[in-house]
């Protein structure tokens, strides 16, 4: 039977598409997921925080990167399903942020199996979900036009 979105608990995450730049290149910070995916680092954001400072405490958390948040990314939502809460609707903030460039520190979890930097000319070799992709064009976009 169809799920009635508007009757789910809603849990806010944020994420962001964290880059770095590095003799001349620009990369950005991926995570994989168990599914076979990279995608974008995000964490659940606390009821009483601010989605940007959460985020900034997710990323850090997940991946070991101190981000600087440039500017939103846009948003999706989804339905989750958990074993014994039920069903969850998750919407995500989307960020772009920078960093320094150094290794990435995967917090250990049960959805994620990696973590790595990718140069642009990677990108499109990848697996990335559907959603992501708009992100990462857009993300692209406006960096193109920041200079340094």
């Amino acid at each position: 039977e169809p799920v009635d979105i508007t009757k789910l608990p809603i849990e806010k995450l944020g994420g962001a598409l964290v880059y770095s730049r590095k003799e001349n290149n620009v990369y950005f910070a991926l995570v994989h997921d168990v599914f076979g995916y990279w995608t974008l680092s995000k964490g659940r954001v606390e009821a009483n925080e601010d989605v940007k400072e959460g985020t900034i405490r997710e990323i850090k958390e997940e991946i070991g990167l101190d981000i600087t948040i440039k500017e939103k990314l846009g948003e999706n939502e989804y339905v989750a399903s958990h074993p014994e809460k039920g069903k969850t609707l998750k919407k995500v903030c989307y960020f772009l942020a920078e960093s320094e460039y150094k290794e990435l520190q995967l917090e250990a979890s049960g959805g994620l199996d990696g973590a790595r930097w990718f140069q642009f000319s990677e990108i499109p070799d990848l697996r990335i979900y559907n959603d992501i992709v708009p992100l990462i064009t857009k993300a692209i976009e406006i960096i193109s036009k920041i200079k340094n």
